[in-house]
């Protein structure tokens, strides 16, 4: 996948997080999830961007650590959003979770690779 093609992925993965969490009822606990999950949700594109420019290879490890991390964390909030009912569109959390997990394996890939080619 080109560099490219990768970060618009992970800013329509953020986007689509967005709209979720737009949509997540106002309750103490849909409040919760939803400031959890568009924390998580959108700074692993913009950690993608840090990651871009990092200064060294052990430097872009790291930050490709961190999107894998905060990839991580979103999924596990979206399933927990899943299986309380806490959406509109079951099918955007259908969507974001398939993505999700997608991206789970490119960022572990590409971490193996990088730490290999150190």
């Amino acid at each position: 996948m080109v560099q490219y093609d990768l970060e618009e992925r992970l800013i329509d993965f953020s986007v689509l997080i967005i709209e979720i969490v737009n949509e997540i009822p106002n309750t103490k606990a849909g409040n919760n999830l939803a400031g959890q999950l568009v924390r998580s949700g959108t700074s692993v594109s913009l950690n993608y961007g840090e990651a871009q420019s990092a200064e060294s290879k052990r430097d872009f490890i790291h930050k490709m650590k961190v999107v894998l991390k905060e990839l991580r964390e979103t999924f596990v909030n979206l399933r927990i959003i899943h299986k309380s009912k806490l959406y509109v569109d079951e099918n955007k959390i259908i969507k974001a979770k398939q993505e999700n997990n997608e991206l789970i394996s490119i960022f572990v890939k590409s971490i193996e690779t990088a730490e290999k080619n150190r």
